[in-house]
């Protein structure tokens, strides 16, 4: 069944003010139930995401025999099925939009006593899955795949998988998080070498969950033959969906807004460290541990910001953030440029030229490149921007529209519900004006 279209008109609106809360991490969510499903014992998840991606891998694992009880919104209990616990499901597995949960679940259920077959909908169909197994059939997992490498992935059982040591040719924390999750399942030593550190977010909660890893920036090794064990997770709030309102609030004139309890992990927060560049002031309070990560409340006022060259050793802390930088970049004086950022066209549209079309459809000055863009800021106008379906790009030129000389059509705009749902209300009543 076909997503009813959703479209949105933002509107120049004043200052971005409030205490807000964000919801739950996206990476963390699909980690904490994918772990607590193959976990001995039963794990409580606390703010866990009610996103249409992370419900899918929830779904999942339903399906593959895992009992899974949500009492309240925004919490699972998952009693474990063990290592070896799960059953095949009894029809491909619908990972819908979510790119995490397919690269995720191929790793694991390449160690599967079953098949499975893993699908998505239109656009996770068109993402490349070649990344991820070729480095499984290396460990001597059995995976088919359409032409191109595309979904749907077959992932055969009783493959008899060896831990391998594999150097990553592109900075990817799901190509690294689906290598470990099958070497749980290998003989031997697993171990994944990373060009650029990327989240940790896989090799903490593999440790909060009683398995033997090491790992430092850019290198994670584990061993097959352990166990999982039960506990609980707190989900702290999503930086990435925090992100569209720390532009916000960087540029929208006397706004001061407070976000609650922000994830701060350090290979995630790349973007707080550009925007500071650039001259944004944005303060951290009440630093504190959530979770097993580190979690700090973000206050943010509004500043003039300026162009930069961005740091391209920042650029794999801050991937999942650059639509919302382009919109800060085309609203700040100079030009800013950004490099090293090819992985952009294969997220769940090419954002690289959603972004350049959208912003020269708003009159933005704007240079397309293979690997980023160059911008010259400024003024936006109003207009018509498509967001191709890509939730990220549709929460970014709402932030164009608080901003512009006008209102901003913004095509395209249902997916949001994957990763942010009630972003629309929330950014309502912290100033926006968006329908």
């Amino acid at each position: 069944m076909s997503t009813p279209r959703v479209d949105w008109i933002s509107e120049p609106a004043g200052p971005v003010r409030g205490e807000i809360r964000v919801p739950g991490d996206k990476s963390i969510s699909h980690r904490a139930v994918m772990l607590a499903a193959l976990a001995e014992g039963t794990s409580r998840i606390t703010g866990f995401l009610e996103g249409e991606d992370t419900r899918a891998t929830a779904r999942a694992f339903a399906a593959m025999g895992v009992e899974m009880q949500t009492p309240s919104a925004t919490e699972r209990i998952v009693r474990g099925a063990g290592l070896h616990g799960l059953k095949a499901a009894a029809q491909a597995i619908d990972c819908g939009n979510a790119g995490t949960g397919m690269r995720l679940l191929a790793g694991l259920l390449a160690g599967q006593s079953f098949d499975s077959t893993l699908s998505g909908d239109e656009s996770l169909s068109r993402r490349p899955m070649r990344r991820v197994i070729d480095p499984l059939v290396q460990m001597g997992a059995r995976i088919d795949a359409e032409t191109g490498g595309l979904p749907p992935l077959r992932v055969r059982g009783n493959a008899a998988l060896q831990g391998i040591d594999y150097a990553t040719p592109v900075a990817s924390a799901q190509v690294k998080s689906a290598i470990l999750l099958a070497g749980l399942y290998a003989r031997g030593e697993t171990i994944v070498r990373e060009p650029h550190p990327t989240r940790d977010y896989t090799e903490r909660m593999l440790h909060a969950f009683g398995w033997p890893i090491e790992f430092s920036a850019g290198v994670a090794s584990i061993e097959g033959g352990h166990a999982l064990h039960a506990t609980d997770i707190a989900v702290p709030a999503d930086f990435s969906s925090a992100a569209f309102f720390l532009v916000a609030a960087s540029l929208a004139l006397r706004s001061e807004l407070l976000i609650e309890a922000v994830g701060m992990n350090p290979r995630r927060t790349g973007l707080l460290t550009v925007l500071r560049l650039m001259g944004a002031d944005i303060s951290e309070e009440r630093s504190r541990e959530f979770g097993g990560e580190r979690v700090a409340d973000l206050f943010v006022r509004g500043a003039p910001l300026r162009g930069i060259d961005v740091p391209e050793a920042l650029v794999p802390d801050m991937i999942d953030e650059f639509p919302a930088l382009f919109i800060a970049a085309a609203a700040a004086s100079g030009t800013t440029r950004i490099r090293g950022a090819a992985e952009l066209r294969v997220k769940e549209s090419d954002r690289i030229a959603v972004m350049v079309r959208g912003l020269r459809a708003l009159g933005v000055l704007i240079e397309e490149t293979p690997d980023g863009a160059v911008i010259e800021g400024g003024r936006l106008g109003g207009g018509e921007v498509d967001s191709a379906g890509d939730h990220r790009c549709a929460m970014s030129f709402a932030i164009a529209g608080l901003i512009a000389g006008a209102p901003v059509r913004i095509l395209d705009c249902a997916n949001v519900a994957t990763s942010f749902p009630g972003f629309a209300e929330l950014a309502y009543r912290c100033g926006f004006e968006l329908s």
